[in-house]
């Protein structure tokens, strides 16, 4: 009963002293909305497959960022399409191996996101993308879910720790893009390296066959040089 009464008093202690803008901190991170951002997905795409994915831009003009890469299969490659809420093109491109775009919503909407596989007759494909939409960044970004309209004071001490918020998802945005282009490059190598291990083995395969049957048709050779030899003495 002691202890139990005693541990508030400790913790309004230690609430007292501390700073009110490191307390202010406090509360906004344990206030804060869960973060919204875009996650990278992994889709594998069949042969002859098409696959679409969708978002919604919230306003026409809303910046729209879309990012995909081709990890294995085949040679690297697929085609994409970007299309409008009224079926409008955005985008599109044909045995392309990775794109990064930044585009502005022609409407408020849903948008689709479209590969195609068509042109493989049996390889897969593993493509990493992303697609992020302006109010979704901006959600993820905002450490205060309250309106905070009319509360100057309370603006002056969450500025800086938007412009920190910002300065640091800019930050991870850099570092996120730079993982992706080695992640891409590591698979790729790994897929050279492992098809030539593949042609090495199936060549020297053959070469050792080769050998095999030279090896035979030599022997044959000479073993029917000296029988007709004995015959002709004979």
């Amino acid at each position: 009963m002691r202890r139990s009464s005693s541990l508030p008093s400790a913790l309004r202690a230690v609430i007292g002293s501390m700073p009110p803008l490191l307390l202010l901190a406090l509360l906004l991170v344990l206030l804060a909305p869960p973060p919204a951002a875009a996650t990278t997905l992994t889709y594998r795409m069949e042969p002859h497959e098409r696959a679409c994915f969708y978002t919604t831009a919230k306003s026409r003009g809303e910046k729209m960022a879309f990012y995909f890469a081709v990890q294995s299969g085949g040679s690297f490659d697929v085609d994409y399409e970007v299309t409008g809420p009224n079926n409008e093109d955005i985008l599109a491109g044909q045995r392309e191996r990775q794109g990064d775009f930044i585009f502005s919503a022609p409407d408020a909407g849903e948008h689709s996101f479209c590969f195609s596989n068509k042109m493989s007759t049996f390889s897969e494909k593993v493509i990493d993308f992303d697609v992020t939409a302006e109010h979704e960044q901006n959600a993820s970004l905002n450490p205060v879910g309250h309106d905070l309209s009319g509360k100057e004071d309370a603006k002056a001490h969450v500025r800086p720790l938007e412009e920190s918020v910002q300065r640091l998802h800019e930050m991870i945005g850099g570092l996120s893009r730079h993982q992706k282009y080695f992640r891409t490059r590591e698979n790729r190598n790994f897929a050279t390296v492992e098809s030539t291990q593949n042609r090495i083995f199936w060549f020297g395969g053959s070469e050792a066959f080769m050998l095999v049957v030279v090896a035979a048709f030599q022997v044959f050779v000479i073993q029917a040089f000296f029988n007709k030899s004995g015959k002709a003495r004979v």
